[in-house]
């Protein structure tokens, strides 16, 4: 919210920099976003008056200005606005003026016509078109007829005002308001805020008599509303306009500024209907019907929850209760007739149905959070003298009371030791209770215990230590002593969990792929593929947005929606990673079992073309591989590593997926993505794959041992052998493994062939096995011999022909 520091010291005494009093709130208070002055970067604006006009001689929609800016000779300014107008007091940008957007004005020819600057409307001056008023949005504005010709618009706009935009947290509600503000600053500077209070001047007509209430207390445990008749639509005098647009909210006629000053002002939420449009004179408060529709405001049509509070008459609902007014009882200029209603509606509710239906407001935000109970009244006869002074209202007698409770001050114990304690302070009994004065709160003394009296607007504190923390940051967070911890100390290390799972990042980066980290929540199909297991979803009762409903049973799709990401951006060479959490649930378990995963994706060209290698080559199944490989074997997890082809995952391709095991145990996937697939996230060819890392984590690990390099020579042998296409390499390499002998060193696969000269459904592969003793020379007879048992079994078990 942005606090204007003008309006701010109408109600204190306080004469520091703006900045320095955004640092002092952000010391003891909220967080500051930011400091700004609207004038900033602009210069050369100033007030002119246009003396004459006269159509451009080559254009039908230009003037040409004759325009006084307190000079000696009149200015001409060509104007293609179409409210321009002489005797209107404007305002202008002179030659060599910097104005919004850091656009410098020059003197110019405008269709052969010399101009001497610019007559600005307020959103070329920096105004956000969401602030201008709407009289003004499609023309120039018009000055106050008391401006200075000559003298800078600034001050005439608010725009030499410091505006403090404060980020409220959810427990400190009250500082939405230019009065929670003010209270807090009195606290932090130890002065005196002098706030008003209202007085209503009402006319003998009562407005009970006037209007009927039914309200459901569970819903507005307080309702109130008030009736003021005879009022006329106008817009606002310029003071409540530049309020209102300076906290971001743009202007509309005099009976919803109120309601929306009342907002900045008190921080409490008001809503005016046109009571003319509400039937049968009778406001109910209740739960929305099924298949009721409104359509709000914004004249947006929404679809109501049987869950949402609405504000109806006794035919349809008229409001969205704590969120939007509906558009059909709207103040418009016809309206004569106004009924304000105040009140407190339960936060959870209003919470939801503004996730709901997308409608996050300035009343929804304040209702969410809170808002003080025992000033609804105050905020609605401050509300009703205002619609009386600036729309010649007639205050009808009393206020209509729907629902309402005691509001009681909340009282709360605190002793001196234990506030010098847990702050590590050495104050007195005096420091304490002054603090607590400054707060506006009631304080009596009994030896060394505080009883605090908190009044409603502080809804935020109920216990103990709630006054403890009042007392750290008005004493100040900066004068509380440091202290060093005392005892033993122990280093931090970590376990071998986490030392492993820096070790799976390490490895897939040195591979060349990079970290990805991707949200926890998606949508409801994207979490039901490529699924390691079967498991219930997990589903958000109140999600955020449609796209984050659910929680993730697989780390693939988020990985796949960066890729969709980066090739919308013509990036199509792709290497990523994550390693992260996703989310089992059984069906008799209300919450998911959390299970570490580490997943990768490449797409496009894993090496790109360079003079080493005159062509770049696609990324395919055995590349990718190759890394899961090399991935598992760094790991050093004991037992065999085995792929073995599947079509059991219907978000792969049913021809490039194998399962991964170790040692006969699955441990995860690997893949192309299907092409069906890939087309609905709008991808290029990409392969993948996922594995359990907490299942790696938890196998035994080989001992890291070191074996000197031998001094023997290693001696080869190559065997190619023709067999059924159906055999694969991991058969092959398990027979020659099984019988190579004790010096079998490596198998290395060389040449596979398929085609001329080769019979139908066979293939011919060729083979390296290399052989090595550690302590001697091997000879020719123990190679032979060891190979001829590979020999042998390749051919009776597999039906292979040695080529």
């Amino acid at each position: 919210m942005k606090i204007s520091y003008s309006w701010l010291k109408e109600y204190l005494d306080i004469d520091v920099p703006a900045k320095d009093l955004a640092e002092k709130i952000e010391r003891g208070s909220v967080e500051i976003d930011s400091v700004e002055k609207p004038s900033d970067g602009l210069k050369k604006i100033v007030v002119g008056e246009v003396m004459s006009m006269e159509p451009h001689p080559d254009s039908d929609h230009l003037n040409v200005c004759q325009v006084d800016v307190g000079e000696d000779d009149l200015s001409q300014i060509v104007c293609g606005a179409p409210n321009v107008a002489p005797g209107h007091k404007v305002i202008v940008a002179l030659p060599g003026s910097r104005i919004g957007g850091n656009v410098k004005i020059k003197r110019s020819k405008m269709r052969g016509v010399t101009s001497n600057g610019m007559i600005c409307a307020l959103d070329e001056i920096g105004f956000s078109k969401d602030v201008v008023p709407k009289e003004w949005a499609d023309g120039i504005y018009f000055m106050p007829d008391d401006a200075e010709i000559g003298a800078p618009v600034f001050s005439y706009l608010g725009m030499d005002d410091d505006l403090i935009d404060v980020d409220v947290t959810p427990n400190r509600g009250d500082m939405l308001s230019v009065y929670g503000v003010t209270n807090d600053v009195a606290a932090l500077y130890d002065k005196t805020a002098n706030l008003n209070h209202p007085s209503v001047t009402e006319i003998g007509e009562k407005a009970a008599d006037q209007v009927s209430m039914d309200t459901n207390a569970d819903l507005a445990p307080i309702y109130k509303m008030r009736i003021v008749k005879n009022v006329k639509i106008k817009p606002s005098p310029r003071w409540l306009q530049i309020k209102l647009w300076n906290a971001g909210v743009r202007p509309i006629n005099n009976v919803v500024d109120v309601t929306n000053y009342i907002l900045l002002k008190y921080g409490q939420p008001l809503h005016a209907f046109d009571f003319n449009k509400i039937k049968g004179n009778t406001v109910v408060t209740r739960h929305a019907r099924a298949g009721e529709k409104l359509t709000t405001l914004d004249e947006e049509e929404h679809d109501l929850d049987e869950n949402d509070i609405v504000i109806a008459d006794v035919d349809k609902p008229i409001a969205l209760a704590g969120v939007m007014g509906g558009f059909n009882s709207r103040i418009d200029d016809d309206t004569t007739t106004v009924a304000i209603e105040s009140a407190v509606f339960q936060p959870t509710l209003i919470r939801k149905t503004a996730q709901r239906h997308n409608l996050h407001t300035d009343a929804s935000q304040r209702f969410e959070r809170g808002v003080n109970h025992g000033g609804v009244a105050e905020a609605l006869d401050a509300a009703a003298q205002m619609m009386d002074e600036l729309a010649d209202g007639d205050v009808l007698t009393g206020i209509v009371t729907g629902a309402e409770y005691d509001v009681k001050d909340v009282v709360v114990d605190v002793t001196l030791s234990r506030v010098n304690h847990v702050l590590g302070t050495d104050l007195s009994a005096d420091d304490v209770e002054a603090i607590f004065k400054r707060l506006g709160f009631g304080v009596s003394v009994s030896g060394e215990t505080f009883t605090v009296t908190v009044p409603p607007r502080r809804w935020d504190i109920h216990i103990e230590a709630d006054l403890l923390e009042e007392v750290a940051r008005i004493y100040g967070y900066d004068e509380i002593p440091s202290t060093l911890p005392s005892g033993p100390t122990t280093l931090g290390v970590l376990t071998d969990k986490q030392r492993l799972i820096r070790a799976s990042r390490s490895l897939l980066e040195g591979f060349g792929l990079n970290q990805a980290i991707s949200y926890a929540l998606t949508t409801h199909e994207k979490a039901q593929q490529f699924l390691m297991r079967d498991t219930e979803t997990t589903e958000l009762s109140w999600p955020m947005t449609t796209d984050h409903t659910t929680l993730r049973e697989n780390l693939v799709s988020g990985l796949l929606d960066d890729v969709a990401y980066n090739n919308a951006r013509h990036v199509n060479d792709i290497a990523l990673y994550e390693q992260g959490r996703v989310f089992y649930r059984e069906p008799e378990d209300v919450r998911p079992s959390e299970q570490e995963h580490i997943a990768g994706v490449i797409s496009g060209e894993l090496t790109p073309t360079s003079w080493q290698h005159s062509k770049a080559q696609k990324v395919d199944f055995y590349q990718l591989k190759g890394i899961v490989e090399q991935f598992l074997a760094n790991l050093d997890v004991e037992g065999d590593v085995t792929f073995e082809a599947t079509d059991k995952y219907p978000d792969l391709h049913p021809g490039r997926t194998a399962d991964i095991s170790i040692h006969g145990h699955y441990v995860g996937f690997i893949g192309q993505v299907h092409p069906t697939v890939e087309a609905a996230y709008k991808i290029k060819e990409s392969y993948v794959f996922e594995l359990n890392l907490d299942a790696l984590i938890a196998m035994p690990k080989k001992a890291n041992q070191y074996d000197p390099i031998s001094k023997y020579p290693a001696v080869s042998r190559d065997i190619a052998l023709l067999v059924d296409r159906s055999v694969t390499n991991d058969e092959i390499l398990a027979k020659i493994n099984k019988r190579g002998g004790a010096y079998l060193k490596s198998v290395h696969l060389f040449d596979i062939y398929a085609g001329k000269n080769v019979p139908a459904g066979k293939q011919s592969m060729a083979y390296t096995l290399t052989y090595q003793n550690p302590n001697e020379t091997l000879t020719d007879d123990e190679v032979s011999q060891a190979f001829a048992k590979v020999e042998k079994i390749l051919t009776e078990d597999l039906n292979a022909e040695i080529r």
